[in-house]
């Protein structure tokens, strides 16, 4: 059975429980993002990837660089080395030399003639999938790109799903000019560890606190009643680590960003069953 073959047979078999789980989800947290999409199951920051998360009630981080004639893409790295059959830097590409590039083989063949998706596109796809209650967050790798993301998902008028990260967690700059396209975008200030939060949580234009640590029920209670929410990222919740999936749900963190989604899936609705 081909690569291919098997992820859509995985999708199918998941696709019954997804629907379950993203009824009970509509009023509980926290929200599963998975980093640029389901890693182990699709190349990575791709359409099909994408399509994928959202099918499993899912939501994705996905990564935004410029390309030489100024378009936005959806791409992790400066280079186009890694994730395509091509060489050379984004910022030295235009669009359309990107978009001819495969995005899919090096992952597996079954993916041949994947492409790097634009910013639009991306969000386009999102803009299909209303109905369903997931939280999507930008990676704004390239500097200056910030409005022109707003003005692109209040396009599509999905502006309220997204969290724009990236740059914006740590320089009040962008989050500045992110308010200002915007004042319905949502923002993040990084807190890397304890002694950081009391600057994060008092950061201007921030709407969530963005953990790279796990946060005591104090802090994540004293944001609350600040009126911000909680987004944790970072090696304490990437990996397969149930415990701390689970230390991050007792103390009631909005939204958790990792490389296993599905397994995180099976964490939390292990824990409504009981």
């Amino acid at each position: 059975m081909s690569m291919k073959t098997r992820f859509l047979v995985f999708l199918a078999a998941l696709l019954p429980l997804a629907l379950h789980a993203g009824a009970i989800a509509q009023e509980s947290t926290p929200l599963i993002v998975a980093h640029r999409g389901l890693l182990q199951y699709a190349p990575e920051n791709t359409l099909a990837n994408f399509q994928a998360c959202l099918e499993l009630r899912l939501g994705f981080e996905f990564d935004v660089q410029r390309t030489k004639d100024g378009q936005l893409v959806c791409i992790h790295d400066e280079t186009v080395n890694r994730t395509t059959n091509g060489t050379g830097n984004v910022a030295d590409l235009t669009a359309e030399e990107i978009h001819r590039l495969d995005a899919g083989s090096w992952f597996d063949p079954a993916f041949a003639g994947e492409r790097v998706p634009t910013v639009e596109e991306v969000l386009a796809l999102i803009a299909g999938h209303r109905q369903k209650n997931v939280l999507i967050a930008v990676d704004l790798k390239a500097t200056g790109v910030e409005q022109d993301v707003v003005r692109l998902a209040e396009q599509q008028m999905v502006l309220d799903r997204l969290l724009l990260i990236g740059s914006a967690i740590s320089e009040p700059a962008v989050r500045k000019k992110i308010k200002a396209a915007s004042p319905k975008a949502k923002t993040a200030a990084v807190a890397n560890n304890a002694e950081e939060f009391p600057m994060a949580l008092a950061a201007p234009h921030a709407d969530y606190i963005y953990f790279r640590y796990l946060p005591s029920k104090d802090e994540t209670d004293a944001l609350r009643s600040a009126g911000r929410r909680s987004f944790i990222a970072g090696t304490t919740v990437s990996g397969n680590v149930p415990e701390n999936w689970r230390q991050a749900v007792d103390v009631g963190i909005d939204g958790i960003l990792t490389d296993y989604p599905l397994e995180l899936r099976a964490v939390l609705r292990q824990g409504r069953v009981q």
